[in-house]
């Protein structure tokens, strides 16, 4: 790979790129014209000093899809895509090995660069799924089915100080290799870096806050759970909440973003825009990342508020630690994760105790899990054998699986779904769609969860819903 060169043109390719990729459309061309599709790309090194989420979000043209998915605090590692060029689609209880396997047979036969950089940094597909098999039929969902992964036209992958970029062109039985090479070049005149923008702190207008559903209907959701679970029907159910921000003027989530990386770089930090909608996120779970043979994962529940005060905060975690309500909600996660493992895994391991992981505005009790695998499984099938864990579902799912929506009185679409990204060798990582909100135009719909065990107090619960909501509230409701 070669650095593209600096200034207005400096995500244009090298001649000596330009060629590659003139080769490989011209063979993508003539496979597409015997099987009716071939992938072709090339991944180039470009400056240090390019953010993948800000060139994304400079770049944007339209509606155009874009994917940004970040992680500061782990080795400044981003990736931000825009378009696409391929979208890989899944319904119903296979929808996981629906999707990979359409990944695997698309990137098996991609003409492309040998990876010679971390997972992620060549062809990839990014987005998401939703929380139910069959997705949602909320309108306001439309543009985030089941299962749906899209292979981007451009993709900015970073982690340390190296930043790559790769182009990806489909060719079809009646493309030609001139016209393909001339699409690329004209994407890749098109990007430009320029900062994520300021939120403006006091737009003309009032703000206006308020749940779907009064407060009154969520604790008396968690009261009819508690007598579920007293009744020995199922041990844990998570029920969750949604509140709406509307705005005097449309949100910008370009300045979402830069806010959320900014105040929460040890999450999760994500942007899935579509037409007119984007999904956003601060999630601090990850639901699973495959390296090779490697998976890791994080068993994450109970939780407890922050304190400006050292002394009380520290004080708080030490009672999340001893609090045996929480405990055991975590342990119930901790189990169903190593279990969901083993049928893959030559070993799985798991901490033998949580430990409190701290982010700006609340605690959380967390166990890391390992393992490694048998055999090689994709990500995007890790994945959904893992989800949902009971950190956002229940234990036993059967039971509470048709409980969440009865129960909660909202449609999920993909809160608390797995969103991220897999490569061509099938390595990726996705993180569980928590503390997130959907925003089109001046609505943004917020949402969050708590899970109800048999200790579980209605009004307790409802205020730790308010805690996680801070996430985003304060960012949405300026």
């Amino acid at each position: 790979m070669t650095v593209a060169a600096l200034g207005a043109d400096r995500f244009a390719l090298p001649a000596a790129d330009r060629d590659r990729l003139a080769r490989r459309l011209a063979r993508a061309v003539r496979r597409a014209r015997a099987r009716g599709e071939a992938l072709a790309a090339v991944t180039v090194a470009v400056g240090a000093d390019v953010d993948p989420a800000a060139v994304a979000f400079a770049s944007r043209q339209g509606g155009e899809p874009l994917f940004a998915f970040e992680q500061p605090d782990r080795d400044a590692t981003a990736l931000a895509t825009l378009g696409c060029v391929r979208e890989l689609t899944g319904s119903g209880p296979g929808r996981f090995a629906e999707v990979a396997r359409a990944w695997r047979e698309l990137a098996a036969e991609a003409d492309a660069d040998a990876p010679d950089g971390p997972p992620g940094s060549g062809p990839v597909a990014v987005g998401g799924f939703a929380f139910a098999d069959t997705g949602s039929t909320a309108p306001h969902w439309a543009a985030f089915p089941p299962a749906s992964l899209h292979v981007p036209e451009v993709a900015l992958h970073r982690r340390g100080g190296r930043t790559r970029l790769t182009v990806c062109a489909l060719a079809t039985p009646d493309d030609t290799p001139e016209d393909l090479l001339a699409a690329v070049e004209r994407r890749l005149a098109t990007l430009r870096q320029a900062p994520l923008p300021l939120l403006d702190p006091s737009p003309a207008g009032r703000v206006r806050v308020a749940s779907t559903m009064p407060p009154e209907h969520y604790e008396a959701a968690v009261a009819r759970a508690v007598e579920r679970i007293r009744a020995e029907e199922l041990s844990k159910i998570v029920l969750a909440r949604q509140v709406e921000v509307h705005a005097p003027a449309p949100h910008d989530v370009a300045a979402i973003h830069g806010i959320l990386r900014d105040g929460f770089p040890g999450c999760f930090v994500f942007a899935v825009a579509r037409g007119d909608a984007s999904f956003i996120a601060a999630s601090p779970e990850l639901l699973m990342r495959r390296d090779g043979l490697r998976v890791s994962t994080l068993g994450l529940a109970g939780s407890t508020r922050r304190s400006a005060d050292p002394s009380v905060d520290g004080h708080l975690g030490e009672q999340l630690l001893r609090s045996e309500k929480d405990r055991e909600e975590h342990a119930i996660v901790v189990r169903r994760i190593e279990r969901a493992l083993r049928p893959h895994a030559v070993w799985v391991t798991a901490a033998p105790e949580p430990v409190v992981v701290q982010i700006a505005n609340i605690q959380h009790l967390a166990t890391p899990i390992r393992a490694q695998l048998a055999e090689p499984v994709s990500a995007i099938e890790l994945a959904g054998a893992l989800h949902p864990t009971p950190a956002v579902g229940g234990e036993p799912l059967a039971v509470a699986a048709p409980l969440i929506p009865a129960l909660e009185g909202l449609d999920r679409g993909w809160y608390a779904g797995p969103v991220g990204w897999v490569d061509a060798n099938e390595d990726g990582e996705f993180c569980v769609a928590l503390r997130s909100a959907l925003v089109e135009g001046r609505l943004a719909r917020c949402f969050a969860g708590v899970g109800v065990v048999a200790d579980s107090d209605p009004a307790a619960e409802l205020a730790e819903t308010e805690v996680k909501l801070q996430a985003l509230l304060p960012v949405l409701a300026v």
